[in-house]
């Protein structure tokens, strides 16, 4: 009995041994869980690096602000060819803020700093014409000058209170319909029929006035000869003074030989042209009439002379190719000497 008790307490011990293994595995088990658990939580992550979102602009275009970073104030010169909108009489030198902006490539997305810029272009000025201070029908030695020099003796500019005055009364009447403002002064350069080069003057319409330019200026290089060319006013207005002296001219406010209807001259739409080799010819109360009275020699035009215009010659076919008319094509009359512009 004594035998089979301690055999019973010992199995016991044995049981209650295995049962402390057990539960310490447990407990182990659970530990071991719970820290695992806490490890998984708690395991160390690396801050996320996450690349900066930026718009990549449109060509042309900057990224707005706060890319935009102003440098210091800086001074240039500007010109008409580098920045729209200023002309090249007017340019000048301007304080400028440079902007510095930031691009982004689409391919690698690397910012790239960009510097707005402008150009400094010395502008060059037109040549004063070296002409300017002389009078019409002066005579000019042009050797050694500049095409340039040439060009800038043909120019038309606005009605200035000096000329006026030469015109104010005389071609330019009391009952003058026509602006001041609609005027321009004319000066060109021509080779007279002595073969010196001359100033000469009229005073135009502004909408013909550049035509004027254009053509006396090929004329001149051309060596096309007029006698000379004058304001009328020089010969009181009169025309007929004016056409006897063979003078070019343009502006003078009247009306047509016997009628009351405005000349195109009244406009400063028309212009005579070596008028006593190219007369008018027309009748009047059924009487003909020669006008200047010293062109009956050159009715004829056939006769053998330089000056006279026909449809061959240079000045007819310039003033012609700038949309003149030619009195010489007229039925009712005859005006070799005449080309006038509608408008």
């Amino acid at each position: 009995m004594a035998a089979a008790a301690s055999a019973a307490v010992a199995e016991g011990s044995k049981g209650n041994m295995r049962r402390r293994e057990t539960f310490r595995s447990a407990s182990l088990f659970i530990t071991a869980a719970l820290v695992l658990g806490i490890s998984a939580s708690c395991e160390f992550q690396p801050e996320a690096v996450y690349p900066e979102i930026i718009t990549v602009p449109s060509e042309g275009s900057y990224i707005t602000e706060p890319a935009i970073i102003m440098t210091n104030e800086s001074t240039v010169s500007v010109s008409s060819t580098d920045v729209p909108g200023v002309s090249e009489t007017n340019a000048s030198s301007v304080s400028s803020n440079h902007t510095t902006r930031a691009t982004t490539s689409e391919t690698t997305e690397e910012t790239t700093m960009i510097t707005t810029k402008v150009t400094t272009v010395e502008t060059t000025a037109v040549p004063q014409a070296k002409t300017a201070l002389l009078t019409a029908f002066s005579t000019v030695n042009v050797s050694g000058w500049s095409d340039a020099e040439i060009r800038a003796c043909f120019y038309a500019e606005e009605i200035s209170d000096e000329v006026f005055a030469r015109m104010d009364g005389k071609s330019f009447k009391a009952d003058c319909t026509t602006k001041r403002s609609d005027l321009r002064y004319v000066r060109v350069l021509h080779i007279g029929f002595d073969g010196n080069v001359r100033v000469g003057e009229l005073v135009a319409n502004k909408k013909i006035a550049q035509d004027f330019i254009d053509i006396f200026y090929e004329l001149y290089v051309k060596e096309y000869p007029i006698e000379k060319m004058v304001l009328v006013d020089e010969y009181g207005a009169d025309d007929n003074l004016s056409m006897a002296d063979n003078n070019t001219s343009c502006f003078n406010f009247r009306r047509v030989v016997g009628s009351k209807t405005l000349s195109r001259h009244a406009l400063g739409m028309a212009i005579d042209i070596n008028p006593l080799y190219n007369p008018w010819i027309y009748e009047l109360d059924g009487v003909p009439i020669t006008d200047p009275p010293g062109g009956a020699p050159y009715i004829d035009r056939t006769v053998d002379c330089p000056y006279i215009i026909d449809h061959d010659d240079l000045c007819y076919k310039l003033l012609i190719r700038h949309g003149f008319t030619w009195g010489g094509d007229w039925t009712t009359s005859k005006d070799y000497q005449h080309f006038s512009k509608a408008g």
